[in-house]
């Protein structure tokens, strides 16, 4: 594909990507289908991923892919996450989808949410797993 920002953009097949998040808020998707056409891969952002631990997982982006999986894209444009992120934290989020049943952006087909419902469910889980670490990372 090509390059944004100085780094490269490349397609990766859907189901090689795990998803780190439980939820997709409706008026997200809403919003971005609107503004982005799934159909053409080249009109969809790229999906930041970073390998952790024996999987590529996303980092962000999780709309975006759910959109181009509604569409019938069979991959996905991504580049390597190039930021200073809380690995464990991410560790955690994936442990979670693991536990839930998430292994593909499909996965996440029964879990969209209202914004009120996103904020609690996701944010507000977040938050509190967030805050648990700092404390533990005090000791």
């Amino acid at each position: 594909m090509s390059e944004k920002a100085g780094e490269k953009v490349f397609l990766m097949p859907l189901e090689a990507v795990q998803p780190s998040q439980l939820y997709i808020s409706q008026e997200k998707r809403i919003t971005l289908q609107d503004l982005i056409d799934f159909t053409d891969l080249s009109a969809i952002p790229p999906i930041p991923v970073r390998i952790l631990g024996n999987e590529i997982v996303m980092t962000d982006g999780h709309t975006r892919a759910f959109g181009a999986y509604l569409a019938g894209q069979e991959k996905l444009p991504v580049n390597w996450d190039q930021d200073e992120l809380d690995w464990e934290a991410y560790q955690i989020c994936v442990d979670w989808c693991h536990e839930e049943g998430i292994h593909l952006i499909g996965d996440l087909e029964g879990r969209l949410i209202t914004p009120e419902d996103y904020e609690r469910l996701w944010y507000q889980r977040c938050r509190e797993m967030q805050s648990k670490l700092a404390d533990e990372r005090k000791k």
